[in-house]
Parts: C-alpha cells; structure tokens; sequence
C-alpha cells in the first residue's frame, strides 16, 4: 500500500475556484488533502505538502498577493504542483499568471493545466501530478 501524500490546495475567493479546488481535493481523498482560499493561506501551509495546486479565475486576484510574494522567496524544488483555472473564458490569461507565479520557486509544475473545459480529465490529471507522472 502507498503512502498517503500531503497535498495543499489554493484557490482563489471565486465560487468556481472554490468549486474546482473541492474537485481536485476529492479524487485525491485517501491523502492528507487541505484546501485554502488564498486568504487564509499562509508560507506554514506549503511546507509539509508533497505536493500543491493552485488555482484562479482571472489573473492576479488581489487575495494572491501574499502567495505571489512568497513564491518568489521559496525554493520547492522535488515538489510537484498542478495549476488549475475554473472560468471557460479568460482562462488562458489566469494560465499564464499562475505559471508565472511559480517560475522562480523550481517546483514541478506539470506543463498541462486544469482547465474548465477539460474538466472530465480531473482524476487522471491530478493524480499525475501527486504520482510526478507527468
């Protein structure tokens, strides 16, 4: 049997980040799944994460700034990370963002993100990314 694998969700303050991020924390229930809106979050949350999501609905949502600080500052290197965007329309721009965010902190982002449209793919693509198989 595997062991279970901490795994951290941030979200933006949106219904459907929200949402998506409640999708993503239930095909991986048999982890130690903790989901956070961006607000709430802080630098602690990351540390015990084998691996994190972070998701939004439009780029640079005010409540990311802290994350977005931080992630410049932290080296994540080993750690796998999945991006994900809710909305159908903008979602290519919340893409680019989110990649951003992440360029200098060395985590494994996997080069396919979740996005609303590609939804049915939820559990194979998350749990890609707990297993690194991308």
């Amino acid at each position: 049997m595997k062991a279970a694998k901490t795994i951290l969700i941030v979200s933006d303050e949106t219904e459907s980040a929200s949402k998506m991020a409640e999708a993503i924390a239930a095909v991986l229930k048999g982890n130690k799944v903790t989901v956070k809106k961006a607000e709430a979050f802080t630098g602690t949350d990351l540390l015990p994460a084998d691996s994190f999501f972070i998701g939004c609905e439009k780029p640079n949502p005010p409540s990311f700034g802290y994350l977005a600080e931080l992630l410049q500052h932290i080296n994540l290197a080993g750690r796998t990370c999945g991006i994900f965007a809710p909305a159908a329309s903008g979602s290519e721009k919340a893409v680019k963002y989110l990649a951003g965010l992440l360029k200098d902190c060395e985590a494994a982002l996997n080069p396919k993100p979740l996005l609303a449209e590609n939804a049915k793919d939820l559990k194979a693509w998350a749990e890609s990314i707990i297993a690194n198989n991308f």
